[in-house]
């Protein structure tokens, strides 16, 4: 079998002004980055905006593996069997960080003979927005400091200060740094550190944003830091506001790609779904719905992490629903959720995975059980959909289909793509297709009138399985401080590992009866939403031993090798 990036580079890809001829977009929309990506400018908007709106799918998994469940992989494949159908089709994705990328995830673009092209750039700078994101917010840090420095005319009391820098690279030395080293002229030296980029609430903003207009009045409410007298400093208030828009104004403009079978795919924006909201823009979806009769997209992670914010912010803020779901799961990634197997990235693995073992893929399929009730609690149809390997046995397979419908799903089909491209995806294709023209009776999880306290608990008890929040003094003061500003009628958005349905992610399958730490909340207000901090959960990862980006390289003749 050839790599993710030999496969990607024998494909033949469409020139992108056909990508867009194919939505019936006009081509003064388009703005070329080469032969083979676009940008769209927003003044499309006008024009689309009272065309109906296509059938809106989410995709969504299990708790992630260090297996793979194929979420990308099948949100890509699921878009293509579509098309396939006669289905015009579009897919919306994030693009992924650098972090990951030359860490231990590795991209974000599918795999085998479902992936997005051009790969190496999708998977690298692609059209710079995740700079341009860096920049802007690292630009209100300096604003910020430099205020301060120059005679501090808004008083800000330097404790109090949240905005860290950004940087797009997993690097665990920079959680933690002084600055304003040196002496006088070099700063005020003060205790700081650095997130990933994907983390700033600027890549939160930006994809949250309904307009530049929208963007611009975003950035403007964002939180600082706080005076003295307790007044939120924003960058609005350091006359900074105006230029990080101006950064980001072509940022804006969601990006058009193709898959491997030539079907148009908008990229948008890069949120992480374990610390933001891990979704792709509103302003990629609404283009997209307008111009395809299926869009399909995917929220980060588990159904806990990025569908549970997909519903209850970004379908706040956009006032789209989708009309069914996915929740993608694997064979042997529910084998380990029995809790019988320690799985490590990169070594072999227990030969009980990828043998037929029911008894643990029974005690497993508990996790995927969560996941249906999840989103059932919002009133969606959903399918099930098996991204099937090759050790993957037939009774292992009809066990998960006969216990996904009996756990409420609609259907539950294998899914091929990975080996078969769209042809592999057919069913699951046709079973959404189904599902998507059910009734729906789709309700938030919470309103936003009750106390910040009781949306936490919400989320904690029917989302996650806890039994109870335990919140640290310093939490408690962000809420009693957060109320008081009037800011407890935000909606949540958790930040908590991704790699179980609670805060520990040693605890695999579905835990029960734990108690949900909460150490800090933190204040996006621009972007519109409160974030929790639970347990240990950091804003900036680590590179593993070995990290991915060991294997990339480039070649005499130019050409990328080593990437996935």
């Amino acid at each position: 079998m050839l790599s993710d990036i030999q496969i990607a580079q024998a494909a033949k890809k469409e020139p992108i002004e056909k990508i867009a001829r194919r939505l019936r977009i006009n081509k003064r929309y388009i703005i070329p980055y080469g032969r083979y990506i676009a940008k769209i400018d927003l003044g499309i908007l006008d024009e689309i905006k009272d065309r109906p709106k296509g059938k809106y799918i989410l995709v969504t998994a299990i708790t992630p593996t260090p297996l793979g469940e194929g979420k990308t992989v099948t949100t890509i494949g699921l878009s293509m069997a579509l098309n396939r159908l006669g289905r015009l089709t579009s897919t919306c994705l994030r693009q992924p960080s650098l972090g990951p990328v030359f860490g231990i995830k590795g991209g974000a673009s599918g795999g085998g003979y479902s992936q997005v092209l051009p790969m190496e750039d999708f998977n690298l700078h692609f059209t710079g927005d995740v700079h341009a994101v860096g920049l802007a917010h690292n630009l209100a840090a300096a604003y910020l400091d430099n205020s301060i420095f120059k005679g501090n005319p808004l008083r800000i009391n330097p404790e109090t200060i949240s905005w860290r820098r950004v940087i797009d690279v997993s690097d665990r030395f920079l959680r933690n740094v002084r600055i304003g080293l040196g002496g006088e002229d070099d700063g005020i030296p003060r205790d700081s550190g650095f997130d990933i980029t994907v983390a700033s609430e600027v890549m939160a903003i930006l994809a949250l944003s309904k307009s530049l207009k929208d963007l611009r009045n975003r950035l403007a409410r964002i939180v600082l830091a706080y005076t003295y007298e307790g007044k939120p400093v924003t960058p609005e208030d350091i006359k900074v506001a105006g230029s990080m828009a101006v950064l980001l104004k072509d940022a804006i403009k969601p990006n058009l790609i193709q898959t491997i079978e030539n079907t148009p795919c908008f990229v948008h924006g890069g949120p992480f779904a374990n610390i933001a909201h891990g979704n792709n823009s509103i302003l990629a979806d609404r283009i997209a719905l307008a111009l395809s009769e299926f869009v399909v997209t995917e929220a980060g992670f588990g159904a806990d992490c990025g569908a549970e914010k997909f519903f209850d912010i970004k379908c706040r803020v956009s006032g789209l629903i989708p009309d069914a779901c996915v929740i993608v799961c694997s064979i042997r990634a529910l084998k380990a959720h029995s809790g019988r197997f320690k799985v490590v990235a990169g070594k072999p693995l227990d030969k009980d995975l990828t043998n037929e073992n029911l008894p643990a893929l029974e005690e497993g399929i508990c996790n995927l059980a969560k996941h249906i009730e999840n989103i059932k609690l919002f009133g969606l149809p959903l399918v099930v959909a098996i991204n099937k390997f090759a050790s993957d046995t037939d009774k292992e397979i009809e066990l998960v289909k006969k216990r996904a419908v009996e756990l409420g799903a609609d259907d539950c089909q294998i899914s091929e793509v990975w080996l078969k491209g769209s042809k592999g995806g057919l069913d699951l294709a046709k079973a959404v297709i189904k599902a998507s023209n059910q009734p729906k009776n789709f309700r938030f999880l919470y309103p936003l009138d009750i106390p910040i306290k009781e949306k936490i608990k919400i989320i904690a008890t029917k989302i996650y399985g806890a039994k109870d929040v335990q919140y640290s003094e310093l939490a408690e003061s962000k809420i009693k401080l957060y109320t008081d500003y009037g800011w407890d009628r935000l909606p949540i958005c958790m930040a908590k590992t991704h790699l179980s349905l609670s805060h520990d992610p040693n605890l695999k399958g579905r835990p029960k009866d734990f108690i949900l730490p909460v150490r800090d909340i933190r204040a996006s207000i621009g972007a519109g939403f409160l974030y929790p901090l639970c347990g240990d959960m950091r804003t900036m990862p680590g590179l593993p031993t070995h990290p991915a980006g060991e294997n990339i390289d480039i070649d005499e003749k130019g050409n990328i090798v080593g990437l996935f």
